[in-house]
């Protein structure tokens, strides 16, 4: 490893620093959207089971809100319901698309960086093949000769810069596409989930 770096030379190492990025956001990502810690299967029917007579304790709440993202999506609609007892229908609403939207810029965290390196490891892997071919043409002596050396120096920055490049770039992109995908069914998820809570804590709403 340490030789191909070494043949690689100085433009190697932004695209080392970006595999190295990608692959912390990627192990990150890939732990915070499992379904256990954004959307647990049972924690609506629970919370529905919980709610069926009475609103639960603002601590009971609080935990809710601090057990997963879902959780706290559903606790800000119980938490409006309990603060405000003659809530209307469109003001639960807005409650849950609020906590919503701030539940979705939480799962959306880090990957417009993961689409950036994705993006810009290709153009790196570039700019060395550049600075390899400068090289190669700075090996060719005035008189005609070639210094064998400079030459094979800079075939060795333009290939391995180029091949990291991609080889950094594609799966970068593919756990990006991924993790989009993924976001777009937990966000679907808990639009469902706020669905069926509106009508079920709307009947502790005191009619005026």
């Amino acid at each position: 490893m340490l030789s191909i770096i070494q043949a690689a030379g100085w433009p190697i190492w932004p695209l080392l620093l970006c595999s190295v990025v990608a692959l912390a956001l990627v192990i990150e990502r890939l732990y915070q959207l499992r379904a256990a810690v954004v959307a647990p299967a049972k924690l609506l029917d629970e919370v529905m089971a919980v709610t069926r007579t009475s609103l639960p304790a603002g601590d009971v709440v609080g935990k809710l809100a601090d057990s997963s993202v879902l959780g706290s999506v559903l606790a800000a609609g119980l938490q409006s319901v309990i603060a405000e007892p003659r809530i209307s229908e469109t003001a639960l609403r807005q409650s849950f698309e609020n906590a919503g939207r701030q539940a979705l810029h939480g799962l959306e965290r880090y990957l417009n960086a993961l689409g950036t390196i994705a993006s810009a490891a290709p153009l790196l892997g570039l700019f060395g093949t550049v600075v390899g071919m400068i090289e190669i043409f700075g090996s060719q002596a005035p008189g005609g000769g070639s210094n064998p050396q400079l030459l094979a120096h800079g075939i060795s920055v333009a290939l391995y810069n180029t091949a990291l490049g991609l080889m950094i770039a594609v799966p970068t992109l593919m756990f990006y596409r991924y993790f989009r995908g993924r976001v777009d069914d937990l966000q679907l998820t808990l639009e469902l989930a706020a669905e069926r809570m509106v009508p079920h804590l709307m009947r502790f709403s005191v009619k005026s």
